[in-house]
This record gives C-alpha cells, sequence and structure tokens, in this order.
C-alpha cells in the first residue's frame, strides 16, 4: 500500500514539472529590454506560450544585461529573470 502511495505521488511529483508557468508580475523594462518601447508589434507565433528565451543587451550605463522573456498565453512578453553580466578587464 506505501509504494501505491509513494509511486502516486511520485508520478504526481513529475506530471507537475513538464508544465511551465510563470504568474509573475515580471519586471519592470529598462533601456534596451524588448518591452521597454512597449509590446512588440510582431507577434512570436510559432512559439508556445509558456516558452523562455534570453535577450542580451548592454544598458544605459555601459553593463551586459542578460534577461529571460516568457511567451504569454496572449503572446505578450514578460521580463521573468534579469541579470547583469561582471565586468571583465584585460590581465583578470
Amino acid at each position: 500500500m506505501k509504494a501505491a502511495i509513494i509511486g502516486l505521488v511520485g508520478t504526481l511529483v513529475l506530471a507537475g514539472c513538464n508544465t511551465v508557468s510563470y504568474s509573475g508580475p515580471g519586471l519592470e523594462p529598462i533601456p534596451g529590454s524588448i518591452t521597454y518601447s512597449g509590446q512588440p508589434r510582431t507577434k512570436l507565433t510559432k512559439s508556445p506560450p509558456g516558452s523562455a528565451f534570453p535577450h542580451d543587451f548592454t544598458d544605459q550605463y555601459g553593463r551586459q544585461v542578460e534577461e529571460t522573456y516568457i511567451i504569454q498565453p496572449d503572446r505578450s512578453l514578460i521580463i521573468a529573470h534579469r541579470q547583469y553580466k561582471p565586468i571583465r578587464f584585460f590581465g583578470d
């Protein structure tokens, strides 16, 4: 009986791992973000909702930034993650 319950719980946990969902409000866009001037005019029609993709750019202060976007069901984009890359100097 315990093995059946453990198997059922394990199956439910694994099934939940297949679903990509982001319900947060997202980060505010900064200059260089894809959504800084509003949502892009072209819709991402080939990528399914829930897909994530990165975008690298240099911000207004010269820092390297990597943002991760998630495509929403209405095909709009939200910024799910932003990371500032460390500045590398020659000789480091």
